[in-house]
């Protein structure tokens, strides 16, 4: 059989997305709005949904291990019947995983530390530890999305200064996680939305002020990290209990567009 017919045209899969924001935004609540979700859990988000609203999810991940564990489980059981995957939040994962970090050097090294800076001799090689540890739970979830299921990872935001050679420095809303991790949830990804409350300027005093109407925006920008393969171009209404993000995707999809 020559590799050549081999060639096919690529089917469209569910996709994997990263969705930060601030806290007390909604995000939680608007990962369950995703089809038939199962959650894993690095924190407990889903008490500020309805009961008789709230999505399955296994117990909160209390360490590092749980959350491949779980993952594992999901992969063996080909999804167990979800749709969706979605992990809250990958910054309080991060937490965990630097703690294990720190943990598994004091345990084998006479001088304890309690720093991941200071972790496994220093010069960087805890941060890698840790960005190893994302990497195996991109990879898991990767496999979770080719069996069929869409990933949803869910992050705390953060401000970082850009000092570039030919602007003048500027802040810009990122995923709250060390860029030697970040790049898990944010490369290779089908898209990457900031959850923002939408801002009105009062042109007299200059004031911002906000009613809770919240957008996503999901189309490149410097303000912000995000981006998307859906040709997005401008910012989407995300409405309380909504979720228009599935719908673009779909349309796109099934037209080819």
């Amino acid at each position: 059989m020559s590799i050549l017919e081999s060639i096919c045209k690529p089917q469209s899969r569910p996709p994997i997305m990263t969705i930060f924001g601030d806290g007390g935004l909604g995000k939680t609540s608007f990962g369950a709005t995703f089809p038939k979700p199962i959650f894993i859990r690095a924190e407990d988000g889903l008490e500020a949904i309805p009961e008789n609203k709230r999505p399955d999810a296994f117990p909160i991940i209390k360490d590092a291990q749980e959350v491949y564990d779980q993952l594992q489980a999901l992969i063996e059981a080909s999804g167990a019947g979800y749709k969706t995957v979605v992990i809250d939040t990958i910054t309080q994962l991060d937490i965990l995983f630097k703690q294990a970090v720190v943990d598994k050097h004091n345990k084998t090294n006479a001088k304890k530390v309690d720093s991941i800076n200071q972790a496994l001799g220093g010069y960087g090689a805890g941060i890698e530890a840790v960005a190893t540890m994302h990497a195996r739970v991109r990879d898991l979830c990767g496999k979770l999305n080719d069996a069929g299921m869409c990933v949803v990872f869910l992050a705390h935001m953060d401000v970082k200064h850009i000092d570039l050679p030919d602007s003048e420095k500027f802040g810009r809303y990122v995923i709250s996680m060390n860029d030697k991790s970040v790049h898990h949830y944010s490369n290779n990804l089908d898209l990457v939305g900031f959850l923002k409350l939408k801002t009105y300027v009062n042109e007299e005093n200059k004031k911002a002020r906000s009613f809770g109407e919240r957008e996503l925006i999901c189309h490149s920008t410097a303000n912000n990290l995000s981006k998307n393969r859906y040709d997005i171009e401008e910012p989407i209404d995300i409405p309380k209990g909504e979720n228009p993000l599935l719908n673009i995707i779909k349309l796109r999809q099934k037209t080819g567009e």
